[in-house]
């Protein structure tokens, strides 16, 4: 997920009204409870253990021939007998546009601020878990999905828990992770990754805020009109370079202090598991916090079991679920294995990890490691782009779940409010909506990981099925169908 600390793009607040600060405060303690460490946090990670072991590590095992898979192998995607409205591909950089962004570069900063070198170990263990988590969620949007009445794949948790999870209980999860979803992507979605774009551009080149509105909201509206085609060209197109843009941008950093990243690694590891580095005296400094920040912040950033990106994978032209599955799993292994781990690696061989300001911390490492001063630019361009694809996955991921709550004559009106809010996003102040979005963002997970621990066996045992059939992805896939014959569930 992409959400970045409140003061990572907001200037200081003034004075609350005391009904706005109680407001704060309710807010404030609903998120830190789904958030904290005995809810979301053992509760995700407890699911992608589960998973792994029902899947046998697929994601270590079936790594190598996945990412060929979603790069190389083209074949598949074409096919005229592959159902979907997009290709693998497409829906893989549809994902990550939404997952790649803020949280990559300010979330890893907060994490490390926050919980100390450490947290980064622990972003690698949610993502590690997380692969089987994102494979599983992709594998039922794909197994599960259905064709609206305009022609279009629908997917994801808003349908594969009302199909799958027999039952009332089914048709509740599935209607509560819609809301939920809609709720979410009006907050992280729309306004608040407007709102972040407009702060930094204001910051780096004086850029008028409501300016900056008018712009994103007419480029943004106008690929929204062209559906789920125009945002997966758009983003298979920007993505990609925007993340390689950033990312030569760290490798270079790394290599100029190439005699500071052992001991930064060390430092990450030993601080895992002791007190040091994080803020905030004793409370703050302990292996609870590193794991706590750290599995909260790479949660955030890859969004492994909440659903969202199997949204974008039900929109894939593929053959059979495990193989969007397996591409779909990728992604988190591009956000936090490849980006979050450059992002924090910088951080600390520039040795700029003990700032005080997280918001800064990315930015200030860049313009350290790189020659000259204009090294924080990067990080400005960086976070503009990614910001905007981030509006446009989750510009999709909530009209779907209109579609699914009201019908296809939703989705116009919800793209028209949805452009509306990324102009508002601009001027107005967001603090509270920066909350509300995190507890939504909780409440989409809720329901989703109920799904996916009750259907482990049937992804497991369809999984298992395919695989011993295709183990390395090499078959045309004509022989599959796209929904397997086993429905026990």
């Amino acid at each position: 997920m992409v959400l970045p600390e409140p003061s990572a793009a907001l200037p200081p607040m003034t004075a609350k009204a005391p009904s706005q600060s109680t407001l704060s405060d309710w807010l404030t303690a609903v998120d830190t409870f789904l958030w904290g460490p005995w809810l979301l946090i053992p509760l995700l990670l407890g699911t992608g253990v589960w998973l792994t072991f029902q899947l046998r590590g697929i994601q270590l095992r079936m790594l190598l021939p996945a990412l060929r898979f979603a790069f190389l192998d083209r074949d598949d995607q074409e096919r005229d007998s592959a159902e979907g409205d997009i290709s693998h591909y497409q829906a893989l950089t549809t994902a990550l546009a939404a997952t790649v962004g803020v949280g990559n570069i300010i979330g890893v900063a907060t994490a490390i601020h926050l919980g100390g070198p450490g947290a980064l170990l622990w972003m690698w263990v949610t993502a590690l878990f997380g692969m089987a988590s994102k494979y599983s969620e992709a594998f039922l949007a794909v197994r599960f999905r259905t064709t609206d009445r305009n022609g279009k794949q629908s997917g994801g948790p808003q349908y594969y828990l009302r199909e799958a999870v027999r039952g009332p209980l089914g048709r509740f999860l599935s209607v509560f992770f819609a809301v939920a979803t809609l709720l979410a992507c009006f907050g992280i979605g729309s306004m608040t990754q407007s709102n972040s774009i407009a702060a930094q551009l204001q910051h780096s080149f004086n850029a008028d805020p409501p300016l900056v509105g008018i712009l994103l909201a007419i480029a943004i509206g106008g690929v929204l009109l062209g559906g789920i085609e125009a945002i997966g060209k758009v983003t298979s197109a920007f993505v990609p370079m925007m993340i390689v843009f950033y990312v030569g941008g760290c490798l270079y950093i790394l290599a100029v202090n190439i005699s500071a990243v052992p001991g930064a690694l060390a430092l990450v590891v030993s601080s895992a598991f002791t007190s040091q580095g994080a803020v905030g005296g004793f409370l703050g400094s302990t292996m609870i916090m590193a794991l706590q920040y750290g599995a909260a912040r790479g949660i955030f950033s890859n969004e492994s079991g909440m659903g969202s990106a199997a949204i974008a994978a039900a929109a894939a032209k593929t053959q059979h679920p495990t193989r969007q599955g397996l591409v779909s799993m990728t992604q988190t292994f591009i956000d936090t294995i490849i980006v979050v781990t450059c992002t924090g690696l910088v951080i600390l061989s520039t040795g700029t990890w003990t700032g005080d300001d997280p918001a800064t911390m990315t930015a200030q490492a860049f313009t350290t490691g790189l020659p000259g001063d204009w090294g924080h630019y990067i990080v400005s361009v960086s976070l503009v782009f990614l910001g905007a694809s981030t509006i446009l996955g989750w510009a999709y991921y909530g009209e779907r779940c209109a579609e699914r709550l009201v019908g296809v004559h939703g989705v116009l009106p919800f793209r028209l409010f949805f452009t509306v809010l990324i102009f508002l996003g601009t001027v107005t102040d967001l603090k509270d909506v920066w909350t509300f979005a995190d507890i939504a963002n909780g409440l989409m997970a809720i329901p989703n990981l109920i799904g996916l621990l009750l259907l482990a066996p049937l992804i497991a045992r369809e999984t298992r099925a395919y695989l011993e059939q295709d183990p390395r992805l090499r078959c045309d896939g004509t022989s599959f169908s796209s929904v397997p014959q086993d429905s026990g569930h």
